[in-house]
């Protein structure tokens, strides 16, 4: 799992490519090899949309739960048939480039989940334009504060994040819970297909509506940040998963490597998967099948199994 060989390479820094061909990078619909790129997108959403519907369907379930006083700041917990104080927690956020996506049509991993005895929370947050990135990663910083408050006797908060929620994710790595007055029991990350360094981002479409600065994309990149000022893991025992689809682009594949690089070089316990044959899509939508190897590992990592 640790290994970097294989799957596209990136040879020439994204600084040194055309505008065109950054924006194609930037692009993860335009790398899909089944669908078309807007049946992709459309599908993608049909599955998140059905996935919730039947999530929300069991009734084992708490919707629209604030986690603070924005009309944004909402989240959905869905436990397990034996619901108790001690009990793993996943928390999800969702991708969307930060300016589109819900929680609403999120909930793909829940059913695998949660009958395997994990509570699966789906975090809602202020996306673009009414949103920025500081609100953002301070909004995910509440969400998890606000879990670890109203469950003390879990056993243990993960976190997952797909494509622009892995980068919120990621950043709880650099977060300082002394501030909040509790630190949560994070006991590991699933990062999948996520943007760890912002920078490219502001030089391709996706950053009208967030308005970036430089200044705002270094603060706001967990890879700068790490490299630049590491952080002492909170907890070495701390699992970090680095994953990729294998058919994400070669820009995608970069950011997920150099993390993971990063990651390892600070005394994290991370590790680095590149998944068989899926798109930037896929290797969230697959969630939704309990055999998936993604909700394998997940599982295995939750319940500590080799």
């Amino acid at each position: 799992m640790d290994g970097l060989g294989g799957g596209p390479k990136c040879g020439a820094s994204w600084k040194r490519m055309s505008k065109e061909e950054l924006e194609n990078q930037y692009s993860p619909s335009r790398w899909v090899v089944r669908l078309g790129a807007e049946e992709a997108l459309r599908t993608y959403s049909q599955i998140g949309n059905e996935a919730t519907k039947r999530a929300q369907a069991t009734g084992r379930n708490l919707l629209d739960v604030p986690y603070g006083d924005g009309e944004g700041e909402k989240l959905d917990i869905y436990f397990p048939e034996a619901v108790s104080e001690a009990l793993p927690f996943l928390v999800f956020f969702h991708g969307g480039y930060w300016q589109s996506g819900s929680k609403d049509s999120s909930a793909f991993m829940v059913s695998p989940l949660t009958a395997q005895g994990v509570a699966v929370v789906i975090a809602a947050y202020d996306i673009a334009p009414k949103g920025t990135l500081d609100q953002m990663v301070d909004q995910v910083t509440q969400s998890i504060v606000f879990v670890q408050k109203e469950y003390p006797g879990n056993q243990g908060i993960y976190l997952c994040g797909h494509s622009a929620g892995a980068h919120l994710a990621a950043m709880m790595l650099l977060a300082n819970w002394t501030k909040r007055g509790v630190t949560p029991n994070l006991k590991g990350f699933f990062l999948v297909s996520g943007i760890y360094d912002l920078e490219p981002v502001m030089h391709t479409s996706e950053n009208a509506p967030l308005l970036t600065t430089l200044e705002d994309a270094q603060r706001n990149s967990p890879q700068w940040r790490l490299k630049t000022s590491p952080a002492q893991p909170v907890d070495p025992a701390c699992r970090v998963l680095v994953t990729v689809g294998q058919h994400d682009s070669p820009e995608f594949h970069r950011q997920s490597r150099e993390f993971y690089q990063t990651l390892r070089r600070g005394g994290w316990k991370a590790s680095f998967e590149e998944l068989h044959d899926v798109d930037h899509f896929e290797i969230l939508w697959n969630l939704t099948q309990k055999d998936y190897v993604l909700t394998q590992i997940i599982l295995k990592t939750i319940f500590q199994e080799s």
